[in-house]
C-alpha cells in the first residue's frame, strides 16, 4: 500500500449526533425511533427515495385502473357490446407493462438505497467502536459485537424495506384502490372499509410483543455467536480434556432459548394475517349482502358490482401487507435499538475543553497517590499507587498475577482514566492533554504481537504514518527483522496473513519492535515482551529491545525476574500498592517478596 495511504483507507464519516442527554433508545417509542431512521439515515437519500415514490405511484395507479377496466368488460359483455373491447384489450396490456415496469424499477431503486443505508449504519457503528474505550468494549465479547454488524443491522434493514413497500407502496395501492371503489359506488365503499379500524389496537399490541421479543432475541444471537467462537476456538482442549458433553449441554441450553424466543415471535406474527382475512371476509359478506337490492332497484349494474368487488379482492392483498406491517417494523426497529445502543454510546475517554498537546521533553512519569477500579467494582485495582520514573529509566514493575502492573500500563496511555489521584508525564497530567499527542508520545510491544492482515511494510508502518521505506527498512533492520523479510515471498509487500499467521512467533515480535523503532516515541511500554518465545528468538529479540531502550524512559511488566535484573529500578507491586522498590542486588537480600519471586524461580538467591 502506499506509504501516503497509510494514514485512512478511507476518508473519516460523520455519525449522526444524538440530541444532548438523549433518551435511551431502549425507551424510545415507535414514533421516535422511526423518525430517528428518517432523520439519520433515509432523508439524506431523498432524491432517491423521491424516485422510488414515483414509481410507487404509477405502479399504485395503474392497480387502480383494473377495477374500471372490469367494469367496462362485464358490463359491454351483458349488452352484447363485443366490438366495445377492441380498445379495452390493448388498454389491459398497457397498463400491465407500465404497472411491471414500475414494480421492476421500485425493487431495484430500493435494494440500492437499502444497500447504501445498510452499509453506512455498519460503518457508523466500526468508526464509534474502534474510537470506544477499552472499558466499553470489554463489556460485550467481540462475537456479540460482530453480531449487530450483521443480524441487527439486517434486522433495519428489513424495517427500512417493509416501511418502502408497505407503508409507501401498500398504502399508495389501497388510496388508489378505495379512490376506484368510490368512484364505482361510494355507499358500498363505506361499507366495504368498515370493518378494517377494528384491527388496529390488536395489530399494534402484537407489534408491541414483537418488539420485546425480538429485542431479547437479538440479544441470544449475540451471546450464541459468542459461546459458538469461544467453544470452536477451544476444540482442542475440548477433546483433550473430554468436556464436549459440557460444551453441547450449553450451547444447547442457549439454542433452545433461542428456539422458544422464535416460537413465541412465529406465535404472535401468526394472529395477523387470519385477522385481517376474517375481516377481509366480513367486508366482502356485507357488500355481497347489499348488492343484490341495488341491482334490482337499477342503482348499479352488474359491472359495477364485478369493479367494485374486484378492487375488494386485489386490495387485500396489500391491506394483509399494511396489517404485518408493525409487526415486522417493531422487529427491525429491536434490531435499530441495539444498533443506537452502540451508536449513542459516548466515549468517556475524550480531551477536555482547551487540551493542549503535550510536550514529553524528557519522559519522566510520575503516578502520584493513583487509585483506580474497573468499572466502579468495590475491588481497586490500584490504592495510593505512588512511583517516579526518572526521564531514560528502565523501571521494572514485577509481582504476583492481579498485583495491578498492567493497570499502570493501561493507566498511562489513558486506556483508562484514574479514579483518583494523578499521572503526570513531564509535569503534564495526562487527561490535560490531547489523546492524540499523549499516544504518540508512547510505544507499546506486548507478549501477543498484534499484526493485521495486511502487508509487512503496511504492519511496521502502524508506527508512524506517512514513513518512507527506507524509514521502515531502518526500523526493521535495528529490530533484527531485515533478514527474514527479505527472505519472505515478496519481501516487504508479502502478506502476514490474520493476525501474522504466516510468521513465527519471534518474526511477530520482531515486527512489532520494529514498529516502535519507527514510532520513535520517548515512552516505552514493554509488556512481557519476550516471555513466549524459545530461546533463540529470546537472545534475538532481547538484543533488539536493549538498543529500543536505549535513552527512552522504559517501564516493563516481567514475571520472568531473569530479564529485569538489570534494570534500573525494580518496583515490587502487591494488591494495587508499591510494597518495595530498590535494584535487583538491594531486593533479592532484603528477604521480601522479590526475594520470595526471584527463589521460586530460581531456587535460590
Amino acid at each position: 500500500m502506499p506509504d501516503d495511504q497509510l494514514s485512512s483507507k478511507r476518508p473519516s464519516r460523520p455519525i449522526p449526533a444524538a440530541p444532548a442527554a438523549p433518551k435511551p433508545a431502549t425507551e424510545a417509542k415507535t414514533s421516535e425511533l422511526l423518525r430517528r431512521l428518517w432523520r439519520d439515515w433515509m432523508s439524506r437519500h431523498w432524491p432517491l427515495l423521491l424516485t422510488i415514490l414515483t414509481t410507487i405511484a404509477v405502479f399504485a395507479g395503474s392497480t387502480a385502473l383494473y377495477p374500471p377496466i372490469i367494469q367496462q368488460i362485464i358490463d359491454s359483455l351483458k349488452i352484447g357490446q363485443v366490438d366495445g373491447l377492441s380498445w379495452i384489450l390493448p388498454l389491459v396490456l398497457v397498463v400491465v407493462a407500465v404497472k411491471a415496469a414500475a414494480l421492476y424499477a421500485q425493487k431495484v431503486l430500493t435494494g440500492r438505497v437499502l444497500a447504501k443505508i445498510e452499509t453506512e449504519l455498519q460503518e457508523a457503528m466500526y468508526d464509534r467502536l474502534i474510537d470506544a474505550d477499552i472499558a466499553q468494549l470489554s463489556r460485550e465479547a467481540p462475537a456479540s459485537l460482530a453480531a449487530r454488524f450483521t443480524a441487527d443491522v439486517a434486522m433495519v434493514r428489513q424495517a427500512i424495506d417493509k416501511l418502502i413497500t408497505s407503508l409507501l407502496r401498500d398504502t399508495l395501492t389501497v388510496i388508489a384502490l378505495v379512490g376506484a371503489m368510490l368512484w364505482i359506488d361510494w355507499e358500498l365503499t363505506l361499507l366495504g372499509v368498515a370493518a378494517f379500524p377494528i384491527a388496529v389496537a390488536p395489530l399494534a399490541e402484537i407489534g408491541r410483543r414483537l418488539r420485546k421479543i425480538s429485542r431479547s432475541t437479538q440479544a441470544g444471537i449475540g451471546s450464541m455467536t459468542a459461546l459458538l467462537q469461544e467453544s470452536l476456538a477451544g476444540a482442542r482442549l475440548a477433546k483433550t480434556y473430554r468436556i464436549e458433553g459440557y460444551l453441547k449441554s450449553k450451547t444447547g441450553e442457549t439454542f433452545e432459548k433461542l428456539r422458544k424466543l422464535k416460537v413465541k415471535a412465529a406465535d404472535q406474527k401468526a394472529m395477523v394475517d387470519p385477522l385481517m382475512e376474517l375481516l377481509g371476509g366480513v367486508a366482502v359478506a356485507a357488500v355481497l349482502f347489499y348488492v343484490g337490492s341495488r341491482i334490482e332497484a337499477g342503482t348499479n349494474s352488474l359491472g359495477d358490482i364485478a369493479g367494485f368487488i374486484a378492487a375488494l379482492l386485489i386490495a387485500a392483498q396489500p391491506l394483509r401487507a399494511l396489517g404485518n406491517l408493525n409487526a415486522q417494523v417493531q422487529q427491525g426497529l429491536a434490531g435499530a435499538v441495539r444498533v443506537f445502543d452502540v451508536l449513542d454510546a459516548p466515549p468517556q475517554i475524550a480531551d477536555r475543553p482547551g487540551a493542549s498537546a503535550l510536550q514529553a521533553s524528557q519522559g519522566a512519569i510520575s503516578f502520584d497517590a493513583v487509585t483506580f477500579r474497573y468499572n466502579d467494582t468495590e475491588d481497586a485495582a490500584l490504592q495510593e499507587f505512588s512511583l517516579e520514573v526518572p526521564a531514560g529509566a528502565r523501571v521494572a514493575l514485577v509481582g504476583r498475577s492481579g498485583a495491578g502492573k498492567s493497570t499502570v500500563f493501561n493507566l498511562l496511555p489513558r486506556l483508562y482514566d484514574v479514579s483518583s489521584g494523578a499521572v503526570r508525564i513531564d509535569g503534564q497530567d495526562v487527561r490535560d492533554v490531547r489523546l492524540d499527542s499523549l499516544r504518540d508520545a508512547i510505544a507499546v510491544v506486548s507478549q501477543e504481537a498484534v499484526l493485521f492482515n495486511d502487508s509487512v511494510r503496511t504492519n511496521i508502518s502502524f508506527g508512524r504514518k506517512g514513513a518512507g521505506h527506507d524509514e521502515i527498512e531502518a526500523a526493521a533492520t535495528a529490530a533484527a527483522a531485515h533478514d527474514f523479510i527479505m527472505a519472505l515471498d515478496g519481501g516487504y509487500d508479502a502478506n502476514v496473513g490474520e493476525r501474522g499467521d504466516r510468521l513465527s512467533g519471534g518474526q511477530r515480535q520482531r515486527l512489532s519492535i520494529a514498529r516502535a523503532f519507527l514510532k520513535d516515541a520517548p515512552i516505552l511500554l514493554l509488556d512481557e515482551a519476550t516471555s513466549a518465545l524459545d530461546a533463540e528468538s529470546e537472545a534475538a529479540i532481547r538484543t533488539a529491545l536493549d538498543r529500543l531502550t536505549a535513552g527512552r524512559t522504559t517501564l516493563i511488566i516481567a514475571h520472568r525476574l531473569s530479564t529485569v535484573v538489570d534494570a534500573d529500578l525494580i518496583v515490587v507491586m502487591d494488591q494495587g500498592r508499591v510494597v518495595e522498590i530498590g535494584r535487583h542486588d538491594e531486593l533479592a537480600a532484603a528477604g521480601g517478596i522479590y526475594a520470595q519471586l526471584y527463589r521460586l524461580q530460581f531456587g535460590g538467591g
